[in-house]
């Protein structure tokens, strides 16, 4: 098919998508396959691919998160029905100041997202996003837009996320500078990314008659009939331990898999315990001992507990499941491909084709990681005799331009919907607008700098 023509087939299975979900208030999750169905057959894909390439892009999403999405549920739970979220976040909001805690959460999200996917950062932190968000009565999304956009700028640009490792890799970028760049220019985009955040939210409540305000003082203590058993409430500490560990453990693996030779037991160990899905296990055996059996909890109650997280989950986790299969439908139409050929072949700036893109790409088959490899592998041949800086910048431009425009074809837009609870048009009208201004926003800086320095 023409590029026009799978870029029409692109739009219409979006609209379709936006109608069922939107209007229809179909299940997103049956949406999404009947979607995905009907923009493969409409894409040209051989009938007897079809499925196998559903099955594929099922299979490719829930391999990565089933694992973390189920144990990190379940260790929220635990946490949350012990008492642990809502004493944490009092004790951290008398710290701060009930005015600070999102910015101070908000922090807390870019450092963490430096060394961490975005999206196990995400499922880690939700007890807190929940926890400040309970005891201030403020809508979820009031504390966890402006996290995510935090670690997602860093996920993007700063190695050792695999998206800009690769196109560093592709464009011979030295990974060092780019990670000193790539920081220097996330602080300020992330600044920016954290008032855009709390400008469009403002809005968007103020438009449902509701309000962004964080109030001075902290309302009466919620009682926790479920630790009558366990008596007191966990220590603050034990909680802030049970949240570090795992990314404790993570930053372990990752780290020795810059810094240490790759052959070796050891090294085979750092990346068992620092795997994710290890991690989280790891200190949900911690959390079964210390939240559990100390304080008193039979192991009947215990599993319980952990059961009563899964249903909860199970919704996230096929609903992102969804989002894969129809990004990986649009992947194999060849959409992505054929745009960005296109583009390329406009005659743009390299800095600028690669954040145009990058962006393109990202909006059309929703994967961050995937928009910057492809955008990286068509400019090779643009970047001979450019300086190891100029590429570098040219690697950012491309990372930025994958940052935004995050919608429906992006498994991370579905994740964020249903732990905070917001519907798809309103996620379209927050998460896709915070995402998109913070993006320009780090392409615009990287513009700048490259202007300055050549």
């Amino acid at each position: 098919m023409s590029t026009t023509a799978l870029l029409l087939v692109a739009i219409l299975a979006v609209a379709i998508l936006l109608f069922l979900v939107i209007k229809l208030k179909l299940s997103a999750f049956v949406s999404l396959l009947l979607v995905s169905l009907l923009t493969a057959l409409m894409a040209g894909i051989p009938i007897d691919k079809i499925m196998p390439t559903m099955i594929a892009g099922m299979g490719g999403t829930l391999g990565a998160i089933t694992i973390i999405v189920g144990l990190g549920a379940i260790l929220g739970h635990m946490i949350s029905v012990s008492g642990g979220a809502e004493a944490l976040t009092r004790y951290f909001a008398k710290v701060m100041g009930m005015k600070r805690t999102v910015a101070a959460l908000t922090v807390a999200g870019f450092i963490l997202g430096i060394p961490i996917f975005v999206d196990v950062g995400f499922i880690i932190l939700v007890p807190i996003v929940l926890g400040f968000a309970a005891i201030s009565k403020a809508r979820p999304m009031v504390y966890g837009l402006p996290v995510v956009t935090a670690m997602l700028a860093v996920h993007v640009v700063v190695p050792p996320h695999p998206g800009p490792v690769a196109a560093a890799g592709i464009l011979s970028a030295d990974v060092g500078m780019l990670t000193i760049l790539g920081l220097l220019v996330c602080v300020p985009t992330a600044i920016v990314g954290y008032f855009t955040a709390k400008f469009v939210l403002k809005r968007y409540l103020a438009a449902h008659g509701e309000t962004v305000e964080i109030p001075d003082t902290l309302p009466e203590m919620v009682e926790h009939p479920e630790n009558e058993t366990g008596g007191k409430v966990p220590n603050v500490w034990l909680v802030v331990a049970l949240i570090l560990i795992p990314i404790g453990l993570i930053m372990i693996g990752t780290v020795a898999n810059t810094t240490i030779p790759h052959e070796g037991t050891f090294y085979k160990f750092t990346q068992l315990i620092g795997n994710p899905g290890c991690a989280l296990l790891l200190t949900l055996i911690l959390a079964f001992y210390f939240l559990g059996i100390k304080r008193g909890w039979s192991t009947p109650k215990i599993g319980q507990v952990m059961d009563d997280a899964l249903p909860a989950a199970a919704v996230v986790i096929m609903v992102t499941g969804g989002g894969g299969v129809f990004g990986k439908v649009l992947v194999e139409s060849g959409v992505g491909a054929a745009l960005a050929e296109a583009l390329n072949s406009v005659g743009m700036h390299p800095i600028v084709a690669g954040f145009v893109i990058a962006a393109a790409l990202r909006a059309s088959q929703g994967s961050a990681t995937v928009a910057i490899l492809t955008a990286a592998g068509l400019l090779t041949n643009a970047v001979d005799g450019w300086s190891d800086t100029q590429r570098v910048l040219l690697t950012m431009s491309i990372g930025f331009g994958a940052l935004g425009f995050s919608h429906i074809n992006d498994s991370l837009f579905w994740i964020l919907t249903k732990y905070l609870k917001i519907t798809v048009a309103d996620g379209l009208k927050t998460w896709t607008v915070i995402t998109s201004i913070t993006g320009i926003t780090g392409f615009v800086l990287t513009y700048l700098l490259y202007s300055v320095m050549f």
